[in-house]
């Protein structure tokens, strides 16, 4: 078996991955990306709202909420630099019936907590959104949208550029670490032997059942998988919407809400369902349960014009029952193998704060 070395490994080619690398190579480092399937990004990175969120929601003090915030300045100026398709159309956060407001006032709160300015809407202005129904409404105009493939791709050629390679197709069969060297056994057409001072499991849905094969990393440290799917439904034809509207968030999620692409098509979603498989099918039979929850705050959607269009899993770390956890940025201290990171739990905000997560990835390998 032929064998090989680099300054640094990074398992997952999803767009937290692609974003590390990135960062690790533009610091001189030969930096090799292994992705198990024949694309990057056909994981969870490809199965989202493709939102670039502000930093509403999560707690105070927390990485969600730092790294978000981060995350969301760092992916503007990315996307501005390297022309990127994206739109900051902001989005509003509704209240449909008065005894909701106080929740909005909370939500207000949490945000300016994490330094997130929301704007209370006068009641004159919900006519620039004519087909919505609100009592009241928070605006985010730090909120936007992003096309996540453009971006990943734009991360490649960042990495090529800077002589980083990025390889398909090549599943990691084995992973051994031992003093400070990390031994990589890789399938595939061309089956090799990695070798290693610097590994980082970004392996999104992965990255727990590579953890626990992971030879030399300490059983105790690693998280119990949750995982929790959401169904996407599209809206043919047009709509009468210009930014993206979200509900008040629930106990499972930010509430099945309107998102946009960058051809302005609408898609709802998404909704969650605690789940042990990675079925991704949408069942048509969730059209009335979305169309009962859109059309609190839209009476006028047509439940017809609703379509199945994709779904993703969240690879979570807390289950039903919990409080939901932070970010995992895992290394030396808390595992004690030199040059290795975990990333548990990168669910949202993890697009917005991919490039906010590769620093502090970077921070801890250098």
């Amino acid at each position: 078996m032929e064998s090989y070395e680099a300054d640094a490994v990074v398992i997952g080619g999803g767009v937290v991955g692609l974003a590390v690398a990135r960062a690790l190579v533009r610091q001189g480092m030969g930096v090799i990306v292994v992705e198990r399937n024949d694309h990057v990004g056909e994981g969870i990175s490809s199965r989202n709202s493709e939102v670039i969120h502000a930093g509403i929601y999560y707690r105070p003090g927390s990485l969600k909420a730092e790294l978000c915030r981060e995350g969301r300045d760092r992916l503007y100026n990315f996307c501005r630099d390297r022309r990127v398709p994206y739109r900051q159309c902001g989005k509003w956060i509704v209240a449909v019936q008065r005894d909701q407001v106080s929740s909005l006032e909370r939500l207000k709160a949490n945000a300016a907590a994490n330094d997130v300015a929301l704007e209370w809407l006068p009641v004159g202005r919900h006519r620039e959104e004519p087909g919505l129904r609100a009592e009241a409404v928070l605006n985010s105009p730090l909120t936007g949208i992003i096309d996540a493939h453009a971006y990943m791709q734009a991360l490649v050629a960042d990495i090529e550029a800077a002589g980083g390679w990025v390889v398909c197709h090549t599943p990691v069969e084995r992973l051994v670490s031992e003093g400070r060297q990390h031994c990589l056994v890789l399938g595939g057409e061309a089956p090799c032997e990695l070798h290693t001072p610097r590994v980082v499991n970004a392996a999104g849905l992965a990255a727990i059942p590579l953890a626990q094969h992971w030879e030399g990393m300490p059983a105790s440290v690693i998280p119990r998988a949750h995982w929790s799917k959401g169904h996407y439904f599209a809206y043919s034809g047009r709509h009468p919407f210009s930014r993206l509207i979200y509900p008040l968030p629930d106990a499972t999620g930010l509430g099945v809400h309107l998102t946009l692409d960058m051809a302005g098509q609408a898609r709802f979603g998404p909704d969650a369902h605690w789940v042990e498989s990675g079925d991704l099918t949408v069942p048509a039979s969730l059209r009335d349960r979305f169309a009962e929850a859109v059309s609190q705050w839209w009476p006028g959607l047509d439940p017809e014009r609703l379509v199945p269009a994709y779904a993703g899993i969240r690879p979570r770390i807390h289950g039903p029952e919990d409080s939901p956890a932070d970010f995992v940025i895992q290394g030396r201290e808390r595992h004690g193998l030199p040059g290795a990171v975990n990333l548990f739990g990168i669910e949202s905000p993890g697009l917005t704060a991919s490039l906010a997560i590769a620093e502090r990835v970077r921070q801890q390998l250098a």
